[in-house]
């Protein structure tokens, strides 16, 4: 069985009713296989640990993210440009640099930085896409790593070639990793976009698949109640 996991969480009936794709053709079980744990994932003894993930609009990266158990905190934002351009009419020209991130604040006693990897890869977003995801096109919108320390850089890049080794995907994975520079918080009014406009037709289409998803293929990673930045 091969197949883009994107294709697995774009599924949302006529009526709003949420019909994961993945139903009569492939199991929770089919994709554990699929996207198999990160063989490299070293241990953090420390108590928090910042991911910053880029997978096209934040909308849906932090409204998944904030049903990760272990996650703490969960911003939108920009990464990979520069301060005075981190403005969302800017980025979204696709010349400033920056692509549409998240921030993910974590336990990783509870979720590590492998695992937050295996969620990205699987439901998030589609990793082989090049400058687009679903409707959305630009360098804002690439799949991207901004690894924060030295061993979130050989981790992810340890776990695409694990991946890509093992044809998980029917093409290659465009994901790049590079170092984290710098991160900025978007506009007040992106934040929890997701929970506060869930009648929105591209947050059904889009994005609240995903988190059906996650609930579906990794129960055990999920949980109901999000961890809503508004409330910290």
């Amino acid at each position: 069985m091969s197949f883009k996991p994107l294709y697995l969480v774009m599924a949302v009936a006529a009526a709003g009713v949420f019909a994961p794709i993945w139903m009569g053709h492939a199991s929770a079980g089919d994709l554990d296989k699929e996207i198999p744990a990160a063989t490299v994932d070293p241990v953090n003894p420390a108590s928090i640990e910042v991911a910053v993930l880029a997978g096209g609009c934040f909308w849906g990266q932090q409204g998944l993210f904030e049903h990760v158990k272990g996650v703490t905190r969960v911003v939108a934002g920009y990464s990979g440009g520069e301060r005075a351009t981190a403005r969302y009419r800017l980025v979204g020209t696709g010349t400033t640099g920056h692509a549409e991130s998240v921030q993910i604040t974590f336990d990783p006693h509870q979720v590590t930085f492998g695992q937050i990897l295996r969620i990205y890869f699987s439901v998030a977003h589609d990793p082989t896409e090049v400058n687009r995801q679903g409707p959305d096109e630009g360098t804002q919108y690439r799949s991207e790593i901004f690894a924060g320390s030295p061993e979130q850089e050989s981790t992810a890049r340890a776990y695409i070639a694990q991946l890509d080794a093992a044809h998980v995907f029917g093409a290659p994975i465009a994901t790049s990793v590079e170092p984290l520079k710098d991160f900025f918080a978007a506009e007040g009014y992106h934040q929890d976009y997701l929970v506060q406009n869930p009648d929105s037709s591209y947050i059904q289409i889009n994005d609240l698949p995903k988190i059906e998803a996650l609930k579906q293929v990794w129960p055990d990673f999920y949980r109901a109640r999000p961890v809503l930045l508004a409330a910290k």
